[in-house]
């Protein structure tokens, strides 16, 4: 990767489906989640998340259209506003945002 990143923040809504089918993309957000790196999303963003490989064995929460997909790449969901593991920050939709936004800032503060 040329470019190092403190972090990347996957939006919500349907932008994910878009953000998903450009390799570039899911290339930043994998090296940035192996850098370890914090790598955050919301709602609809763990497609993203699923498409770059970085699911596999862990907890996160998401929106619960994209269930499904979260399970086949070998995520676990829990229901909870914002989940950390390690590296990766989920929440659920934009009611949630205050708790995601501080425990983002909480990651971000530590590195």
């Amino acid at each position: 990767m040329k470019e190092k990143w403190d972090a990347v923040i996957v939006p919500g809504g349907y932008a994910p489906d878009k953000i998903r089918r450009y390799p570039e993309m899911l290339k930043i957000v994998r090296e940035t989640f192996d850098s370890g790196a914090v790598v955050a999303s919301i709602c609809h963003g763990p497609w993203v998340l699923a498409s770059a490989g970085v699911l596999k064995g862990k907890n996160l929460t998401r929106v619960i259209a994209i269930k499904d997909d979260v399970e086949n790449a070998g995520g676990k969901y829990l229901d909870m506003e914002v989940v950390v593991d390690g590296n990766l920050i989920t929440s659920r939709r934009p009611s949630d945002l205050p708790a995601f936004m501080k425990a983002v800032i909480k990651a971000m503060e530590k590195k």
